[in-house]
């Protein structure tokens, strides 16, 4: 063996005793990591090389992972730019704002037009999106809303009453007794503010609605 790969094989072989990694040995020594791994492939290592290796091997995850973080962040920065520029160029009128409601109905309201609107969903943004759209679009009348709960054993009646008033901009007389499922056993979910029902007795209105969202997606997607 020449003299220059003799010592960079005694330095590969040093610094792969110590606990350094193939990848390691290739940048210090300056050879491929090919090389590194037929040279040193019989080495055995003692406890304390392995200990390093694998101190360094789990600093490499951590360092991976705080990697892919940074570029989520950045990714979801860019696209929270991309829609604030989208958001602010256009202009919605109500009959947008109507469209908006008669899909996000169909989506979690029920069928039965005969009950007039009943929309359920447990988000609190969906919930305030959706009547803020009805309030823009239709021409409602506040004292036909009635809302139920579904709530858990471990729930504050009270506080998601005066929750749920606040989000949606309803009284809490208009709110109707809670129904509490009963406990499975399962854990509680944190932050689980219960499952809202918000009627609104109007079933000409739900008819409307009903034909509205079946137009929409009979022009935009074939179905009748």
């Amino acid at each position: 063996m020449k003299v220059r790969l003799k010592n960079e094989y005694s330095e590969a072989l040093r610094l792969r005793q110590k606990g350094f990694s193939l990848s390691e040995i290739q940048r210090k020594v300056g050879i491929s990591k090919s090389t590194a791994s037929l040279w040193l492939r019989d080495v055995e290592l003692s406890s304390k090389a392995i200990k390093r290796l694998a101190e360094r091997g789990n600093l490499g995850r951590v360092n991976s992972g705080k990697t892919r973080a940074r570029r989520r962040q950045e990714f979801e920065r860019m696209c929270g730019k991309k829609i604030e520029r989208l958001l602010d160029r256009t202009q919605v009128n109500d009959d947008h704002l109507k469209m908006f409601c008669s899909l996000l109905y169909w989506c979690e309201g029920g069928k039965d037009i005969q009950e007039g609107l009943v929309f359920s969903n447990s988000d609190p943004a969906l919930q305030k999106t959706y009547l803020y759209c009805l309030r823009a679009s239709f021409p409602v009348k506040e004292e036909k809303f009635r809302v139920l709960l579904q709530l858990h054993e471990y729930h504050s009646i009270d506080r998601q009453i005066k929750f749920w008033s606040k989000v949606m901009k309803i009284p809490q007389d208009q709110f109707s007794q809670p129904y509490i499922k009963p406990h499975t056993g399962k854990r509680k979910r944190e932050n689980y503010p219960g499952c809202v029902n918000v009627k609104y007795h109007d079933s000409t209105l739900a008819k409307e609605m009903s034909i509205l969202s079946k137009g929409l997606l009979n022009k935009y997607g074939g179905v009748g």
